[in-house]
């Protein structure tokens, strides 16, 4: 395969996935991907074709091409290693917001540097968005901290959280398989909210009204609930009754699009993202690559990927 040729996965209809030939892009930096990771929430709803029309232009990825809802080349989880480009990238293996692709070329600084390969690599941009949330949360050493939805964001964020001094974390989901997931990331685990009261902060991340809910009973007086689920074009009800304003409880929305507030003034994209890059090095994160396919096969199997019934973690596309 040459440079000229590369080949990417589109999405062209609901449920629907080809690969199709894609534009090499512009940029000094040629890089081949060796694996690239599936988004499920977000790419699940572009999947379907349910991305709200007034999210269109903010839910493009960084090097989209297409628009929404079809055809569209999507995804922001790519690791490759760089064939040609500045004398101290070519060889290393780095990390890009880019979609599923076997080639691409890219800015310098758009290309992020890992010190070694690892199928981890490819968490950076879920990690980052952890991370974002961790600050909007503003979490502290010793925080009682509840994370409903073990997706594979619910897990990350556990897992920076209990890295925290002193924290309790809890991670919650009705699968019982997740529970080895949490061994894994050093927190505890349980299958539902039932016995957690009184959190500092709860996160949630499972993108179902009831696990709102339930996430919201585990809060103490004036507990903040950061809301991490993006839920497309469902309309979902909050439970904004009964104590929610006794007890000053907070409802707030964490995004990654955005810097958190607290950090912006230091802390642009570029840096966040480094970041992310740099914490994929811890291998606890292992548990969280449970499933591969490879990239010849990826287009067939995306609905099966992308199940709204698929109980696996990740999905990482491998590049021959």
């Amino acid at each position: 395969m040459t440079h000229h040729s590369p080949q990417a996965l589109w999405h062209i209809a609901p449920r629907v996935s080809e690969i199709r030939q894609a534009t090499l892009g512009d940029g000094d930096v040629i890089i081949r991907a060796v694996a690239s990771l599936v988004s499920r929430g977000t790419e699940r709803l572009i999947h379907e074709g349910r991305v709200p029309e007034s999210e269109h232009a903010r839910m493009r990825a960084p090097f989209q091409e297409g628009d929404f809802q079809f055809p569209v080349k999507y995804g922001y989880s790519a690791v490759g290693q760089v064939e040609a480009g500045p004398k101290d990238l070519v060889g290393r293996h780095v990390f890009a917001l880019h979609p599923h692709q076997t080639v691409f070329a890219l800015p310098a600084e758009a290309v992020f540097p890992a010190d070694a390969y690892s199928p981890r690599l490819a968490l950076a941009a879920n990690v980052e968005t952890a991370l974002n949330a961790l600050w909007d949360a503003g979490a502290g050493p010793g925080d009682r901290i509840c994370v409903v939805g073990a997706g594979v964001v619910g897990c990350l964020v556990a897992w920076l959280a209990g890295r925290l001094p002193g924290t309790d974390v809890t991670l919650v989901d009705k699968l019982t398989e997740r529970e080895n997931v949490a061994a894994h990331l050093s927190v505890s685990f349980a299958q539902t909210t039932a016995d957690l009261t009184d959190c500092d902060i709860t996160f949630h991340c499972s993108a179902s009204q009831s696990g709102l809910s339930d996430a919201m009973h585990t809060l103490g007086d004036e507990g903040k609930l950061i809301e991490m689920s993006w839920y497309g074009d469902q309309v979902i009800p909050a439970p904004l009754g009964g104590a929610f304003h006794s007890r000053r409880l907070q409802l707030i929305s964490s995004q990654v699009g955005k810097v958190s507030p607290s950090r912006r003034p230091r802390w642009d994209y570029a840096r966040r993202l480094s970041k992310a890059v740099e914490l994929t090095a811890d291998p606890a994160l292992d548990c969280l690559i449970d499933t591969q396919v490879s990239f010849s096969e990826a287009a067939a199997k995306m609905p099966e990927i992308l199940a709204k019934d698929a109980t696996n973690l990740t999905t990482l596309i491998t590049y021959d």
